[in-house]
C-alpha cells in the first residue's frame, strides 16, 4: 500500500461570486435610494400602511400628483385644477404612451377628493397609477 508523500492541497476560497453579489447589491441600493426633488418639493403627511407592496413606477420616472389636505392639487410643484390635470396628463401621455403617475395625498385629504383625482388621471388614459403611502415600521410598536 503506497504512502502519501506529498502534503494534501489546502482548499482555496473563491471570492468572485461574493464580490459579484456585493457589487450587485451596491448598484441596487444606489438606484433604489434615488429621491426625486419633485416628490419632496411639497410637504405632505402621507397616510400609513402596514406592509410594503410593489412600486409600479420602478424603472421609469413617474409624474407626481400631490393632493394637499385642503384639496388643492399639484402636478409636480405647479397648482392645477382637475380639468387642467387631465389635460396636462393627456398631453404628456401623447409624448410618452408608457407614462406612469404617482398620486401623493395628504392623510387629511378626503376620500372624495382623492377619488376625483384618480378619475382625472384615468380620464387622461394613464395606464400606470401608483399611490404613495408611508410604511409603518412593525418593530417600533
Amino acid at each position: 500500500m503506497p504512502l502519501k508523500t506529498l502534503p494534501s492541497e489546502e482548499p482555496t476560497l473563491n471570492l468572485t461570486p461574493m464580490i459579484d453579489v456585493i457589487l450587485t447589491l451596491i448598484i441596487f441600493f444606489m438606484v433604489a435610494t434615488k429621491f426625486s426633488e419633485e416628490e419632496r418639493s411639497i410637504d405632505l403627511k402621507l397616510p400609513s400602511a402596514a406592509k410594503p407592496g410593489t412600486n409600479p413606477a420602478v424603472g421609469m420616472t413617474p409624474k407626481i400628483v400631490n393632493v394637499q389636505a385642503d384639496g388643492s392639487v399639484y402636478l409636480g410643484s405647479q397648482p392645477v385644477s382637475l380639468m387642467q390635470l387631465s389635460g396636462d396628463l393627456t398631453a404628456l401621455r401623447a409624448k410618452n404612451p408608457r407614462l406612469q403617475v404617482v398620486v401623493r395625498g395628504d392623510q387629511a385629504a378626503t376620500h372624495g377628493r382623492m377619488s376625483e383625482v384618480y378619475a382625472a388621471v384615468r380620464q387622461a388614459g394613464i395606464p400606470e397609477l401608483g399611490i404613495a403611502v408611508k410604511f409603518n415600521d412593525a418593530r417600533k410598536r
